[in-house]
C-alpha cells in the first residue's frame, strides 16, 4: 500500500494560515477598540450611585471624535487635536485621560461646558447662576477603600432638564462651597456623582483632582454597564464568589 504524500498539506503552510487568521482577529479587535468602543473597569466609588465599584463599563468613542487619548493603547504622541470632534452634552458621563497621568482613565459627569459659570453653594450645584434642583430620594450606602458609610441620595436636575442620582455623605463638606469658575474654550467642568468622595474639577490637578478638563483628553461617552461584580465578596470563601455578580446591572444604560 502506498501513501499519497501530496494529500497531507505541509505543516508550515497550516501554521502560516493560522497566524494570518490570528493577526486578522487581533487587528479587528484593535480597530474596534480604537474606533467604536472600549471597556473600562470602575475601581472607585466616586461615581456612586450611578456607577459602582466593580462595574465593567463600555465607552463609545465616536460621539466626541478621535485623538491620541482615544487610542486603545497609551503611547506618548504630541496632541494634535481631535478628528470629527464633538462637544459632550451637559449631563454626559465621560471617560477621559487624567491630566496628571494620561496612562490613567477616569470617569466623571460633565456639568459645565465652555462659557458656563459653575459654582457650588452649600453643596448645591449652580450653573450660570441657576440652581440644579435637588429632590431627596432616600438613603444609600457609599463604598470606598476606607469602607464607606451611609449617604443621603438625591435626584439632581440640571437647568436643561437632565436628571440623575447623586450621593451626599455629609453637610458642609470641604468641596461644598467653591468660587465661581468660568469654563474656558475647549475645557469641561466635571463632577463625580458621589459629591463628598470625588476628586474632580473642584480640585486642581496638582492636588490630585481633574481641574478644568481639556477636551483633547476625552476617550468616549460611558453608555452601558456590561457586567458587575461586588469586590467586597473577595474576603468570603471562593465557592461563594458567584453570588457577587450583580446580574441586575448587566447590560444596563448609564444615565
Amino acid at each position: 500500500m502506498s501513501i499519497d504524500k501530496e494529500a497531507t498539506p505541509p505543516k508550515a503552510s497550516s501554521w502560516r494560515g493560522q497566524a494570518v487568521q490570528l493577526a486578522a482577529i487581533v487587528a479587528v479587535v484593535f480597530v474596534a477598540k480604537g474606533a467604536i468602543a472600549e471597556p473600562f473597569y470602575i475601581p472607585s466609588g466616586s461615581m456612586e450611585p450611578t456607577l459602582l465599584i466593580g462595574d465593567a463599563l463600555l465607552a463609545s468613542k465616536y460621539p466626541y471624535g478621535y485623538g491620541t487619548s482615544s487610542l486603545p493603547i497609551q503611547i506618548n504622541l504630541p496632541e494634535t487635536g481631535r478628528v470629527f470632534g464633538g462637544t459632550p452634552k451637559r449631563g454626559d458621563v465621560v471617560v477621559f485621560r487624567w491630566p496628571g497621568d494620561r496612562s490613567q482613565a477616569w470617569v466623571k459627569r460633565v456639568v459645565g461646558l465652555p462659557g458656563d459659570r459653575i459654582q457650588m453653594r452649600q453643596g448645591q450645584l449652580f450653573i450660570n447662576n441657576r440652581a440644579a434642583a435637588l429632590k431627596p430620594d432616600g438613603t444609600g450606602q457609599s463604598e470606598d477603600d476606607a469602607g464607606g458609610g451611609p449617604a443621603q441620595r438625591f435626584i439632581e436636575t440640571l437647568p436643561d432638564g437632565v436628571t440623575h442620582a447623586i450621593f451626599k455623605m455629609r453637610d458642609n463638606g470641604r468641596l461644598d462651597n467653591t468660587p465661581e469658575v468660568i469654563v474656558p474654550p475647549d475645557r469641561l467642568f466635571v463632577l463625580g456623582d458621589n459629591r463628598d468622595n470625588s476628586a474632580d474639577s473642584r480640585v486642581a490637578v496638582r492636588d490630585g483632582g481633574v481641574g478644568l478638563l481639556p477636551m483633547d483628553n476625552l476617550v468616549g461617552r460611558a453608555d452601558a454597564v456590561v457586567g458587575s461584580w461586588d469586590l467586597g465578596i473577595r474576603g468570603q470563601p471562593v465557592w461563594t464568589w458567584l453570588s457577587g455578580f450583580r446580574v441586575a446591572r448587566f447590560f444596563t444604560a448609564v444615565h
